[in-house]
């Protein structure tokens, strides 16, 4: 059920309730009797799950102290692990046939 805030217009009393989106807007104030007005106001919304830290976007001061508390052997170690290796180069050329088996020399 959504919550709407109010604006009381005699009293100038501003206050929330909670009411089904079907249901009409209040036209007075339950203490005074002055007419009310519905008031626009943020949709509030929750964050749930895993990301919404500071961490997840962090600025460039918290990068250079992340990198700084990393030592140098971490850091070598990561660029090294980052760099794929080559695949081997055959030396002589293959002497395999079209239909996989090897080729006979007669």
């Amino acid at each position: 059920m959504p919550t709407y805030e109010y604006e009381c217009d005699k009293c100038r009393e501003v206050f929330e309730i909670r009411q089904r989106i079907t249901e009409p807007a209040l036209t007075t104030h339950d203490q005074c009797g002055g007419a009310v007005r519905r008031l626009l106001s943020p949709a509030p919304f929750i964050l749930k799950g895993d990301g919404w830290y500071v961490t997840d976007y962090p600025s460039d001061s918290r990068k250079k102290a992340v990198a700084a508390e990393k030592g140098p052997s971490e850091k070598a170690e990561t660029k090294t692990e980052s760099k794929p290796s080559e695949p081997a180069k055959p030396s002589a050329p293959s002497t395999t046939t079209s239909s996989g088996g090897a080729a006979s020399s007669s």
